[in-house]
């Protein structure tokens, strides 16, 4: 990877702002950890791999080759600043969208297996437009399998900077917040200590700033389906159709809460979302919010359909899933994960950590 940089540097006379990888075989190549962790911490530059295969690299074109290109194509643009889809001006969204707001998501990605000493990811993602199609992201380590994020002060307060320095000084008037990966037995824990560090963001921005927030928390882990129950109302796999909501009945009888099945389900029972508003200064009805998660699910730069999960939170997940590649030492071998490695490895983790010039972009996606 530095001796890639090193050459497109002499050749075109300044360092490239992405760098291809071509994986020989079908199945993820073992320099995936190795080639991202080059390009997201030690040199800075967005990475994208593609499999020779697929991609039909010295083979004559097969099928499904061109779907393949297209969807890399549709990576690597938003990687590199372009926007695939935008945000529509239409009536039926929400009016305060049309003054400037900020949509927020968080997820934690825990260690696989019986490790006892890996650590935990946290990522959380911001909104950098006002066409929310542009994300930036921030990823740090947090103690083995702790769900609440311990550094969501300093990540919200580095996103907001970098919403007004993208905005020309303005700060959003709105935070709209996707938490991921909570259960229910969490929400009072989340309450109490990631809502107040959203506040807190905002004050050391400003000490003055205090923008209404709408906390929601994304969970996809159930057991509910949702079946239409005339002809009519089904697609043709059979399940409802994308947009479904269903708020009453099988709800909370008290909290505010809702299903939506945003997308359409090509095989199989389509899984709603489940979504629960913990606190809501924004005061949003029940539609507007409903119609604002349902048409930003359209929103997926890696996809020409709508996506199950509203996409701060799908963002948030890819972002924390990405930040697991900092987790392989420098010194072993590409194998030897840090729950071989020890104390020592945990401190080489530490010091692999995203770099800043990477913050603005989608590099995750």
């Amino acid at each position: 990877m530095v001796a890639a940089r090193d050459v497109a540097e002499r050749t075109f006379g300044k360092p490239p702002t992405i760098i291809f990888v071509c994986y020989p075989r079908k199945e993820k190549d073992s320099a995936y950890e190795p080639v991202k962790r080059a390009g997201d911490s030690l040199l800075g530059i967005v990475s994208q791999g593609f499999c020779a295969d697929k991609a039909g690299v010295g083979q004559p074109s097969r099928g499904k080759r061109e779907q393949y290109l297209s969807n890399l194509a549709m990576k690597v643009n938003a990687k590199l600043g372009g926007k695939n889809c935008q945000w529509p001006d239409t009536p039926d969204l929400p009016p305060w969208t049309t003054r400037p707001y900020m949509v927020l998501g968080a997820d934690v990605t825990h260690p696989m297996g019986f490790s006892e000493s890996q650590p935990s990811i946290a990522a959380v993602v911001g909104s950098m437009d006002r066409y929310i199609s542009r994300y930036a992201a921030q990823v740090q380590l947090q103690p083995h399998r702790l769900e609440i994020i311990q550094g969501l002060r300093e990540a919200v307060y580095n996103l907001l900077m970098a919403w007004r320095d993208t905005n020309g000084g303005r700060l959003p008037e709105r935070l709209i917040f996707y938490r991921d990966g909570v259960s229910e037995g969490q929400f009072k824990s989340v309450q109490m200590l990631e809502i107040p560090q959203i506040r807190m963001a905002c004050e050391q921005v400003k000490s003055d700033y205090a923008p209404p927030i709408t906390f929601i928390v994304v969970q996809k882990r159930h057991h509910t389906r949702i079946f239409p129950i005339r002809p009519e109302h089904a697609e043709k796999s059979g399940n409802v159709m994308p947009g479904t909501v269903v708020d009453s009945g099988i709800t909370h009888p008290t909290e505010y809460d809702f299903f939506l099945v945003a997308h359409s389900g090509l095989q199989g029972t389509s899984r709603p979302t489940h979504y629960h508003v913990l606190f809501d200064e924004n005061q949003m009805g029940a539609d507007q919010l409903q119609i604002f998660t349902y048409k930003m699910c359209y929103l997926f730069c890696r996809c020409t359909r709508s996506v199950s999960v509203a996409p701060p939170a799908y963002y948030a997940h890819l972002a924390a899933f990405r930040g697991r590649a900092m987790l392989y030492t420098s010194d072993s071998s590409e194998s030897d994960s840090l729950a071989s490695a020890g104390t020592a490895g945990l401190t080489q983790v530490e010091n692999a950590t995203i770099n800043a010039k990477l913050m603005k972009t989608m590099y995750y996606v």
